[in-house]
Order: C-alpha cells, then structure tokens, then sequence
C-alpha cells in the first residue's frame, strides 16, 4: 500500500486545481446544463440534469456525485460534463482514478458539445488531470458513439489510448422503419399470430388499450402505476423493486415529473380494461428514446404482458417524427427484448489513461481485471445456485 502511494504522486494536483477541477454535480448551474444537453453529440437521458441531479440526490448507492465541467474559452458557456466518483468509492480501491457516476440507467456516456467537441472532450481529460486522477473509468459507454469518438481524438493528441476493459451487445430499435415491417422481419408471422391470439385471450380480461401518460397532471397516476406493478413481481421478492428503497422511491418520484415538465419523459401502460398488465418508463432525449424499466402483473403472465407491452412501444415509437432511434438498456442477450428490436450497438466500461507511460494506470487496470473476474465468478455461482 506504501508502494501505491507513492506511485500515486507522480503528478500530485494542487488542492486549489482539484478543487476548481471536480466540483459537485449540484454546483454545475442547471440552465447551462440543459442548454448543453440539447447541444450534445449524443444523447443520453440518464445525464439529463433533471433525472442525474434526482439520482444524486436520493438514489441508493448512488449519493453526492462530482461533475467534470468542461467550458469554452470565455470560460462562461459549458462544453461538456462528465459526472464522476473516486474509484475508492465506486469499489474500494485506493488508486488516483475517477469513475463515471452511474444514472441508474446503464448508460454513462458524457455530454460533449457537438459545436466544439474536441475542445470539449480535451478539456474533459484536463479537468480530470487537475482533480489528481491518473487515469478515468468510464462504464457502460457507447464505444463507437460519438462522445467516446472525441475523447479518442483528444487522447490521440497525446498518444494516448483508451483500453477497453469489456464490451457487449446491446438490442437497439431503428424507429424509422415500418413498424409492422420491422416486427414481422424481427418476429416472424407465426410468433406475431401466436402474439395476436395471446392478446386476444387477454381481452377476454377487458378491452386491451395501451396509453402513454406524458403531460404533467397524467404522469404521477401513472408513475404509481409502474412502482405496484414492478414491487409486485420478482423485482420485489428480490427487494430490488424501485419503491422498495426510500432513496429510490424519491429519486423516480422527483425525476419522472420534472422530465415530463420537458417532454421528456413518458409513462407506456397496457390495460385489459382497467387492470394495469404492464407498465414501463421511457426516457427522451433528443432523437432517441431510452427503455428504463418495465413492470408487469405476474398473474397474466401467460398472455406475454411485457412482449405486448413492448409491441405497442415499438408501434408507438415508429409513428413518432421525433424520434429516430431507441436504447433498449438491457443487459446482454436480454431475452424479452432481444429478438424484438434486432439493431445492435457495443458499450463497455473503457480505461483512458491520462499520461504516457503511467506505472499507475498499469495498477489501476490490474485492480480493474482482478474485480471483473471476482465479479464474474460470483455471477457464474449464483447462476447455478439459482438452477
């Protein structure tokens, strides 16, 4: 531990940098942030200040982040803004690296200027060398997304790479497509028929209707909505439901509105009469829709709820101008969603190292190594306690 200490003060920040480098997330002024938003290279919801500022506040596990704040020259127009914890925090180990703050969704992706996104991205890297970091962590980003594009750029500049720690794929849906089309090529006719005979089995429950609450008065009935139905599967035998937890609880009870308030949230909910089936949250930003979460009644679980759920999600989406594209969210080879939407993009968790020729990077990423494969051990046992 000596040894790693030292090594961590190669290049020591003065406190006075560090302090003006990472600054807390609740500092960043909010106006400026949602102007940088709209200017983002890409989008993602779970950066949004509304939902981030919600999840920092409350969430469980996910308290007090820091924020990277890049700004243009004038020093008076932000550029870009990673949000960020001390890797200690993130997983305990007492190495110089900050680690993208998790959003609650699986999408960590900063926001860059796509006025100025090298600028930006440049100014990023900087900001994280004057906090004292010698390296940065970013998980779950898009890797051939246009954010992570101008950070390589930046960091080519310096020779330096990022190292990709892992990668997987994730189910995405191109929404300008037909949307009929698109779910016959995806599903094929005879899953469709057998879908259609399901939902008209569920019908014998109730006229089957799908309705998406947007508007601020309509949103928090159905925001109740989703939290009964998700606490009442197996998210809530596991004590994982949203509103199981306090912190969480208020995290998606402030969020969710203050993102309607915008248009940029809404609450899909499908009815067989006037029992909820199945719910779910759908986060917009920009031309791209974010799947957050689903919920479902297990009692008619026969009928596919969920699959009929995200039909009527893919419709809705498709019939929508304003968006093109949407992020499933889910985890690799999600079995629900996978076979449904058939785009796909990579997102892992990247190493960008700061410095040429760091002996710490070298110990931060073994550290990292060692915790990925202790995590995937526990993962494999737990799978096989489960069958």
């Amino acid at each position: 531990m000596v040894d790693i200490a030292q090594q961590a003060a190669i290049h020591p920040a003065s406190a006075q940098d560090a302090m003006a480098a990472r600054v807390p997330l609740v500092a960043i002024d909010a106006g400026q942030w949602r102007a940088l938003a709209q200017r983002a290279v890409e989008p993602n919801g779970y950066y949004l200040p509304a939902w981030e500022l919600a999840v920092s506040a409350t969430a469980r596990g996910r308290m007090d982040a820091s924020a990277l704040p890049a700004f243009d020259g004038s020093s008076t127009r932000l550029i870009g803004l990673m949000p960020v914890i001390s890797l200690w925090r993130a997983w305990r180990i007492p190495l110089p690296a900050l680690v993208s703050a998790h959003p609650y969704g699986t999408l960590c992706s900063p926001l860059i200027d796509r006025d100025a996104p090298i600028a930006a991205a440049t100014q990023l890297l900087q900001q994280a060398r004057k906090a004292g970091a010698h390296a940065l962590v970013l998980n779950d980003v898009a890797l051939d997304g246009a954010a992570m594009k101008a950070l390589e750029q930046a960091l080519s500049r310096d020779g330096l790479k990022p190292r990709i720690l892992s990668s997987y794929l994730r189910a995405s849906l191109d929404a300008t497509q037909d949307d009929e089309t698109l779910l016959r090529d995806a599903l094929g006719s005879k899953k469709l028929k057998e879908l259609r005979r399901l939902r008209h089995r569920l019908e014998e429950h109730g006229p089957v209707t799908f309705e998406a609450a947007r508007r601020p008065d309509e949103i928090g009935p159905a925001l109740e909505t989703f939290l009964q139905l998700e606490a009442s599967g197996w998210k809530g035998k596991r004590g994982t439901a949203l509103v199981q937890h306090a912190g969480d609880a208020a995290f998606i009870r402030r969020a969710v509105p203050a993102l309607a308030e915008t248009a940029q949230c809404e609450i899909i909910t499908l009815r067989a009469g006037t029992i909820a089936v199945a719910a779910g949250i759908v986060l917009r930003h920009q031309d791209r829709a974010f799947f957050f979460k689903l919920g479902i009644d297990e009692r008619f679980a026969r009928y596919s709820p969920g699959v009929q759920l995200t039909l009527e999600l893919t419709r809705h989406l498709c019939a929508d101008p304003a968006i093109a594209s949407a992020d499933s969210t889910a985890s690799a080879d999600h079995p629900m969603i996978n076979p449904i939407w058939r785009g796909r993009f990579a997102v892992g968790d990247v190493l960008i190292p700061l410095r040429q020729h760091d002996p710490v990077v070298a110990l931060i990423h073994g550290a990292l190594v060692g915790l990925n494969t202790a995590h995937e051990t526990a993962r494999r046992l737990v799978r096989r306690l489960r069958k």
